[in-house]
């Protein structure tokens, strides 16, 4: 069984960040290290990343933020004077790292994470068919009145609700 570990992001993390972004997300602009930064910057509790063997091969990045108001994408964010809901902006793993069930080891710390800060959801934009996979670990589908131009045209946002 390979060893995972969850940790804080480093500064020396994002060369890794940015080329599991690329990899995973070949039919999207990649978004740039400064906006994938503002993330880590408003709450570095809720972003982290997954080693394998102190290669990192994963990453999450989850801030405070207003449900129903999803950021956009490429957007560098302030946190919200009242946040409601955790976004979460991405889970992405690496190919060398899939079918380890670390996006599920990830995404329960971030449930935990969640729950901790006093959030009684986490909300998310699923794009590129990842609608499926957060349905599977109890997300909902939820029309909302923002437009999501600037997503891939399969956006879907979708709320989780913690305790459910």
């Amino acid at each position: 069984m390979t060893a995972l570990s969850i940790r804080p992001i480093h500064s020396n993390d994002w060369p890794a960040i940015l080329k599991i972004q690329a990899q995973c997300y070949p039919d999207i602009v990649p978004e740039s290290q400064v906006a994938l930064q503002s993330k880590v910057a408003i709450s570095p509790d809720s972003c982290f990343v997954l080693e394998v063997g102190q290669q990192v091969l994963g990453y999450c990045l989850a801030h405070p933020w207003v449900l129903n108001q999803p950021p956009s994408l490429e957007q560098v964010v302030r946190k919200p004077t009242a946040p409601d809901s955790l976004y979460l902006h991405d889970i992405a793993i690496s190919a060398q790292a899939r079918g380890l069930g670390a996006a599920e080891q990830i995404f329960n710390r971030l449930v935990s994470k969640a729950n901790q800060l006093g959030f009684a959801s986490i909300s998310l934009v699923a794009v590129q068919g990842a609608d499926r996979y957060w349905q599977r670990l109890g997300f909902k589908s939820r029309i909302i009145d923002k437009k999501l131009n600037n997503y891939p045209d399969d956006a879907c946002y979708m709320v989780y609700s913690i305790g459910d």
